[in-house]
């Protein structure tokens, strides 16, 4: 059991629940040399089955490597190269989000994207384009972050530059955080002169300035089917719908376009 973000809370007590005794290893990094050699670690203690939470490409080749010895779960992998998955419906979230701005009569909506080497920043960009091409939607390739509240101040001063963009989706909260910073210093008004939609729903979204329309990740049922996927892979037997459906959270982050848009 590997499990390096805050999701490692839900899947820990599930696993108790089930009646399981939980081993965590904890990275700094996530290549892929680490990641076989934590596996193996694990191992070394004789473990059943492994929940891998990091949707790195290397993470889910270090699964692949690993099958054979211990059945590996990896929450918010690729379902097309993971064998067992588990996770919030990326697409569909990213759809929820573009979609609530697209009603809202914006047409000019960029988007603050994750790294390539992530499943969860490429789903949540395809997201953001395929409802922009089924609206009719000109979109240029978005400015792409590393997930950092840093990195979103940093690409959202160039966002700012561009009078003509009035909604941004953001791939994630801490990075939308950035960008109302970067907005708020470059004298570009949220929601007034544009919109800001993120992804997670952190503790935070709430208490922002002004409070962050996102897409909120139920993290309790996505820990709770990674320990039935698991226990069903350790079983032999099929496992539970490896999808769970996002929810559009609605703040004052976003409002309708005003004025005539191209």
């Amino acid at each position: 059991f590997w499990a390096p973000s805050p999701t490692h809370r839900t899947v820990q007590s599930a696993a108790r629940e089930a009646g399981f005794s939980v081993s965590a290893v904890s990275l700094t990094t996530l290549s892929r040399d680490e990641l076989v050699d934590a596996m193996h670690h694990l191992h070394d203690q004789g473990v059943e089955g492994i929940v891998l939470i990091a949707a790195t490409d290397d993470a889910v080749a270090a699964a692949r490597s690993e099958e054979a010895v211990v059945p590996v779960v990896v929450v918010e992998g690729d379902p097309l190269t993971s064998r067992w998955t588990v996770g919030i419906d990326q697409v569909g979230g990213a759809r929820l989000a573009t979609r609530h701005l697209v009603d809202s009569g914006h047409h000019r909506i960029a988007h603050l994207a994750g790294p390539l080497g992530w499943a969860e920043a490429r789903a949540r960009e395809q997201g953001w384009r395929e409802v922009l091409d089924e609206a009719g939607l000109p979109w240029t390739p978005p400015l792409r972050g590393d997930w950092s509240a840093r990195s979103g101040f940093e690409r959202g001063s160039r966002l700012a530059a561009d009078p003509d963009i009035t909604a941004v989706f953001c791939a994630n909260d801490q990075m939308a955080l950035g960008l109302l910073r970067a907005f708020h210093e470059h004298g570009r008004r949220v929601p007034e002169d544009v919109s800001v939609v993120g992804f997670d729903d952190i503790p935070e979204a709430a208490y922002l300035i002004p409070p962050l329309t996102t897409i909120r990740q139920n993290f309790t049922e996505v820990g709770r089917r990674a320990i039935e996927i698991l226990r069903a892979a350790i079983d032999g037997t099929g496992g539970p719908e490896t999808q769970i459906a996002p929810e559009l959270v609605v703040r004052a982050s976003t409002t309708r376009a005003t004025g005539e848009q191209p």
